[in-house]
């Protein structure tokens, strides 16, 4: 067998957020994770769910967020189609929606081991994962012990609460 081939069969660990705040929230996530699941992602640990004030300019509902680390065969860019693929399913669309708009679901790629990428189709880690509570605090929850920013060095295994990120009463 050749090395490229045994690279491929090979599970690598990635971490990605889930976030929603239309529609039924917290079912957007789980059917986020359930076709993780059925796309062959395997979801090695799942943050709890946390409600989070929207980011906007305009008002917009809440969201429910969540942290997965997960295991795939899969490479970055392929797992970046498969989670813009389930995103689509689930009814959002990036091509028409402002970037701040409420949606459905969002699904980002935050790491891919310790891989680094700056193309424009994929920046790994993922660009504003350090300036963002809502997703720093359920990493942490779901982070290997001693994981850190591949570019900062910033540990990502633990997080300060804020007081914008509450837990919410239901789980992936």
């Amino acid at each position: 067998m050749s090395d490229h081939a045994k690279d491929a069969s090979r599970l690598h660990e990635a971490y990605l957020a889930l976030g929603a705040n239309l529609g039924d929230r917290l079912g957007n996530l789980n059917k986020a994770c359930e076709r993780l699941l059925a796309s062959g992602v395997r979801i090695e640990a799942r943050s709890p769910v946390y409600e989070t004030d929207a980011v906007a300019k305009e008002p917009q509902p809440p969201y429910l967020n969540a942290a997965l680390r997960v295991a795939t065969v899969l490479a970055p860019e392929a797992l970046l189609r498969l989670v813009l693929s389930i995103e689509r399913s689930l009814g959002r669309n990036r091509d028409t929606a402002a970037r701040w708009a409420s949606r459905a679901i969002d699904i980002d790629v935050l790491l891919y081991e310790d891989q680094t990428s700056d193309s424009l189709f994929l920046e790994l880690p993922h660009p504003r994962l350090l300036e963002r509570p809502f997703v720093r605090v359920p990493l942490a929850e779901v982070a290997r012990s001693g994981l850190r920013h591949p570019v900062s060095g910033e540990p990502l295994d633990r997080s300060l609460p804020h007081p914008g990120v509450r837990l919410f009463d239901g789980r992936l």
